[in-house]
């Protein structure tokens, strides 16, 4: 049984993908998220079989129940696909410990967990998709932690796609710019960040890293104001970077 596996699939790039991957000729999509009910709406809009798994990834039963499904149903998975994430904006020491360390929990224990627990699964040609942000390429303040979370994310990404090439395996980091989904809305703490220069769809971000992973490439970016402001960085000081970031901000 060939399969995609997709995490953070009830809402926003999740779903996106899903709708994607929906295309692809799958046996089956194994669709993991905590609301269940929204994962059982996909059912109906998927012309592929979906097997609904409503996970709580913060949790770690949950991989002790992706692990069993696994070894019950053996799988070929073709696609696994890492959404699930979320960040919060607003000064460090202002904002609730618990859900920061929750956004390293989701962003980045959980990914690593779901790679760890899929890759015996995968043969040669199936690939991994990993959900980092144009936050990845350097600090910003205010957005703390979810941009150090999505720093991982990019590199975990890029080093797991070289210790999987002799298994065929690729993987692939997507380090999208502003998306308007229900992040923002789980985000926003306060109006510490004022300024977004440019905003883009969940299916434009999705479009673009479908074709990318065609391609083989190991990072997906959307835009070339985006991939323009990638390159720049690297050539900047980080110190300078994080001013400007801040200016932007009026901070």
């Amino acid at each position: 049984m060939k399969i995609a596996v997709i995490t953070g699939a009830s809402s926003g790039m999740g779903r996106e993908f899903v709708y994607a991957l929906d295309k692809k000729g799958y046996d089956e999509l194994w669709v993991i998220a905590r609301r269940e009910d929204r994962l059982k709406a996909l059912q109906a809009e998927c012309q592929t079989p979906v097997r609904v798994m409503a996970l709580d990834l913060m949790k770690r039963e949950s991989f002790d129940r992706y692990r069993q499904a696994l070894e019950e149903a053996k799988p070929e998975i073709q696609s696994l696909v890492n959404a699930a994430g979320f960040g919060l904006f607003g000064t460090f020491m202002e904002m609730d410990l618990d859900r920061q360390l929750d956004i390293i929990e989701i962003n980045d224990k959980a990914l690593t967990a779901m790679c760890y627990l899929s890759v015996p699964y995968m043969p040669a040609g199936s690939d991994i998709v990993n959900l980092a942000s144009n936050s990845s390429w350097q600090p910003v303040p205010y957005i703390n932690v979810y941009g150090a979370s999505k720093a991982y994310v990019m590199s975990f990404s890029r080093a797991l796609g070289v210790e999987l090439k002799a298994k065929g395996i690729h993987v692939m980091a997507v380090a999208p710019g502003w998306i308007k989904t229900e992040f923002f809305d789980h985000a926003i703490h306060d109006d510490t960040i004022k300024y977004f220069d440019r905003f883009y769809t969940a299916k434009q971000v999705i479009d673009k890293a479908m074709k990318d992973l065609r391609k083989k490439k190991a990072v997906s970016i959307l835009g070339l104001p985006v991939q323009a402001q990638v390159k720049l960085i690297k050539h900047l000081p980080v110190s300078l970077v994080m001013k400007i970031w801040c200016g932007q901000q009026k901070k």
